[in-house]
């Protein structure tokens, strides 16, 4: 995309503003980037600003009462996180870490807030994507509390081929898994178990592993089978 403007148009909460509008929240904010494996936003800390992901991955988690680290989600281009601690003016209810060289565009609390007063558009995109956060974190709590691992790994699968997956001539590709590390605090099961299972799926010719791609050959039955 030629300038930060054009992509800010494709982010979901300013995709209906109008350019003169986008142009104007493009310098309001500032850039900055950040090395693989840097902590972006520590949970518990103050919140002071929005940030959209202009390049790169970061995941969202939260520390269990026995220390063990909790995924949450897996953010990509486009898609945003903070404003939690915007609205609400508390603390940070999660820790942000960038699992790949990542540019944030970042709008501090007080001029965000502007935006929302000035532009109506941007607070129903905004509830919007929220009503859809909740809705993946009932399936996802449901899962974790109801359903046994294979169930629980294709939760997680599925969730991914929604956030990064690409449809291929009826297949959805999942061009660059999370570490199975990861895929394990996501599913809140061991890595070992996101292993065995992942191999389980790949017998039963529901997905097909390539290195760090996973495709699901048949998106609909997969889905139908364990959701």
């Amino acid at each position: 995309m030629s300038s930060l403007s054009d992509f800010l148009a494709y982010v979901p909460i300013f995709s209906e503003l109008p350019k003169e509008t986008i142009d104007k929240i493009a310098l309001a904010g500032s850039r900055k980037t950040y090395k693989k494996d840097s902590v972006i936003l520590m949970e518990e800390e103050a919140g002071s600003a929005l940030f959209v992901i202009i390049s790169g991955k970061v995941k969202i988690s939260r520390t269990s009462n026995d220390g063990r680290e909790v995924i949450l989600s897996i953010l990509n281009e486009s898609d945003f996180f903070g404003e939690m601690a915007i609205l609400d003016g508390l603390a940070r209810s999660a820790t942000v870490v960038a699992i790949e060289d990542s540019e944030l565009f970042i709008v501090q609390r007080n001029d965000f807030l502007e935006m929302l007063k000035q532009f109506p558009e941007i607070s129903i995109a905004l509830l919007t994507e929220l009503t859809g956060r909740l809705r993946i974190a009932d399936m996802k709590i449901k899962a974790l509390s109801l359903k046994d691992a294979e169930g629980k790994v294709a939760t997680v699968i599925l969730q991914l081929a929604d956030d990064m997956g690409k449809i291929k001539q009826g297949i959805v590709e999942i061009e660059k898994l999370p570490l199975q590390q990861d895929l394990a605090n996501m599913a809140g099961t061991s890595r070992e178990t996101i292993s065995r299972t992942l191999h389980t799926f790949a017998k039963k010719g529901l997905v097909e592993l390539d290195g760090s791609k996973l495709r699901i050959l048949n998106y609909e039955k997969f889905k139908e089978t364990y959701v």
